[in-house]
């Protein structure tokens, strides 16, 4: 060999010989540079190399693939959610239905009516898709949507407030995930925040002497993610409707969660629902349709017509208009509300937020049984707690039943290791033990977490 280690390495031409010529040619190429210059800094630091330059070139384009593949590799990929927390923000909140994602998926896939009638082949609203479903299931005289619940707050308050004053009780004036609070929500929509009462207690008497000749509205805001319990007060939307229509007043409530059916049978109590605003006389309801809604990521605007009409004809609904698969998706899950039952079975988090404990129970059993099958594990079912999440029923807990492991991996080491698997699995950490909680995991899901499992378990 040549004393100049450096000409052992091989060309790039040499190396990409070695590699599947149906690999996408320009990242292909940016690996085996990126390799080779790896084998330049190896040896400029004094380490050794391979002796044999064709031996070497195996190597180099062995590393160049694995590099590839890490690169091209999807950066959002499938989840098993065994959390137990059923609107995990961070894991995208709600499920869709089957329907609903086949929905999407058509939308994506062609071209469909988004924005022209069939009937009269004239332009149409791209909100005429979820329009009608709305109105039917809340009592609204009209409806529209929007991105996010964030943006129906902005457009509103833009559409119908800029410049002049709404009042909000400052119980109410909460900051959301990723720091989004809602006084600076306010502020962007050019409208002007008036706080009334206090903290934990706020009076109707606290509305009306804060009214004066620049007032807008009324607003009254869904808690989220926090709730202050003991010595409090608050007004009811039914009361700020008899205030501000007797002061000629728009009232207005952000409901958060947008629960469409009465959650009490299911034990949860105190959640908005988005008729009853109707019913109590609101001029304008807004919420959530990727929480308890169970839909894809949106704001929904509901209320008076010509309140609704205002928000459509405003610049900013250009800017925070759903897309088409969103849309198609939406609809897909309002249509399912038509029969309770109906949407109960499939709209997955309604279904995962009413499943009976024995049902959890034998789920876990079953589960537990299929994991002790995997060599070096010990698993038993538990009784547990699981959350609904996503700023929905935080101070109200679901019991539950997980799947506890033991292996020879330490807690946090097995968690790791399932969370970069193939399907990733996230669990929860508990007192030495990896959870898995089985209501938050979709049917189907029990043979690919075995495998995640057994994987984890595998030396590399």
């Amino acid at each position: 060999m040549t004393d100049n280690p450096f000409r052992a390495l091989p060309s790039v031409n040499e190396v990409l010989a070695l590699l599947p010529g149906e690999a996408p040619r320009e990242p292909l190429l940016a690996a085996v540079r990126a390799e080779l210059a790896a084998q330049r800094e190896a040896l400029a630091r004094g380490e050794a190399i391979l002796q044999q330059k064709q031996t070497l070139a195996q190597e180099v384009a062995q590393r160049a693939w694995q590099r590839l593949q890490g690169q091209l590799r999807p950066k959002l990929v499938p989840v098993l959610n065994a959390t137990g927390i059923v609107l995990h923000t961070n894991l995208g909140r709600a499920p869709l239905s089957p329907q609903a994602a086949e929905a999407a998926r058509m939308a994506a896939a062609g071209y469909l009516n988004l924005e022209v009638s069939l009937q009269t082949g004239k332009r149409s609203s791209r909100q005429d898709a979820i329009r009608e479903w709305l109105c039917q299931l809340t009592g609204a005289e009209a409806a529209t949507a929007v991105n996010n619940n964030a943006a129906a707050t902005v457009l509103a308050l833009r559409a119908l407030c800029v410049g002049r004053e709404v009042i909000v009780s400052r119980g109410q004036l909460v900051e959301i995930g990723g720091s989004f609070r809602i006084p600076e929500i306010m502020q962007a929509s050019g409208a002007i925040l008036r706080e009334v009462g206090t903290t934990n207690r706020t009076r109707l008497s606290d509305y009306e002497r804060a009214i004066g000749p620049n007032t807008a509205a009324l607003l009254r805001i869904h808690p989220s993610n926090y709730r202050i319990q003991g010595f409090t007060e608050s007004v009811s939307i039914a009361d700020l409707v008899s205030l501000g229509h007797a002061r000629n007043l728009l009232v207005m409530d952000d409901i958060g969660s947008g629960a469409l059916i009465d959650l009490q049978s299911l034990g949860f109590h105190e959640e908005p629902l988005a008729k009853a605003s109707i019913q109590a006389g609101a001029d304008l309801v807004w919420f959530s349709g990727d929480k308890l809604l169970g839909g894809p990521q949106a704001g929904i605007l509901i209320g008076r017509k010509e309140l609704i009409t205002l928000l459509e004809k405003d610049p900013l609904m250009r800017a925070f208009r759903l897309d088409k698969m969103t849309l198609a998706a939406l609809e897909a899950t309002l249509r399912l509300y038509l029969d309770r039952d109906l949407a109960q079975r499939e709209i997955p988090v309604l279904r995962m937020l009413s499943e009976p404990l024995d049902s959890l129970r034998q789920r876990a059993e079953q589960l537990a049984q299929l994991l002790r099958a995997v060599p070096q594990v010990q698993a038993r079912a538990v009784a547990d707690e699981a959350f609904v999440g996503g700023g929905s029923l935080p101070d109200q807990q679901l019991p539950s039943w997980v799947v506890e492991l033991t292996t020879p991996l330490r807690d946090a080491e097995l968690a790791t290791r399932l969370r970069l698997g193939t399907p990733a699995v996230l669990s929860r950490v508990r007192q030495g033990h990896v959870v898995l909680d089985v209501r938050t995991l979709l049917p189907d899901q029990e043979a690919a977490l075995v495998q995640a499992l057994r994987s984890a378990l595998t030396p590399a």
